[in-house]
């Protein structure tokens, strides 16, 4: 016999999703929100540093491997939480989330990113460490808006 168990989440949206979708769409959210902000404070890193780290050039080119990087670290976010086997509940998600993204600035921007821009031979590139406070703050957004969405979406 098959018992049907309904959620908070459930009775709010109608529907959940599993933890790797949940987390593919707060990382395609959050990546957006992030984008929005570096094309408003350092455009130049939006339309030509993202790009030029895939030999790409273009301004919509960047924002699209901007949201790509989001999702799939947003399935990695999902990853982790539910590898704790633990429900963090929404505040708890939302904390992990900003914590997430600042893991992902210290390692990916400040460092992976100017390495990896400087591999392959951009002109630009940053010197490591590449400590920039626009880059932390819309690394911390991002998992801010993440972790709620995350929250809001997740079984």
């Amino acid at each position: 016999m098959a018992s049907e168990v309904r959620t908070r989440t459930d009775e709010r949206l109608g529907t959940a999703l599993e933890p790797w979708q949940a987390g593919t769409v707060g990382g395609i959210v959050g990546a957006i929100v992030f984008g929005a902000m570096m094309a408003i404070q350092t455009p130049a890193v939006l339309e030509v540093a993202i790009p030029a780290m895939y030999g790409l050039e273009g301004g919509l080119v960047g924002m699209l491997v901007h949201v790509s990087h989001g999702a799939v670290l947003g399935v990695v976010f999902a990853a982790a939480l539910t590898a704790t086997g633990r429900d963090l509940g929404p505040i708890g998600t939302t904390a992990a989330g900003v914590g997430y993204g600042l893991i992902v600035w210290a390692i990916l921007a400040v460092l992976v990113m100017p390495i990896w821009l400087s591999a392959v031979g951009f002109p630009m590139a940053p010197a490591v460490p590449n400590v920039a406070v626009e880059s932390l703050v819309g690394h911390a957004a991002y998992g801010l808006v993440l972790g709620i969405t995350y929250a809001l979406l997740a079984r």
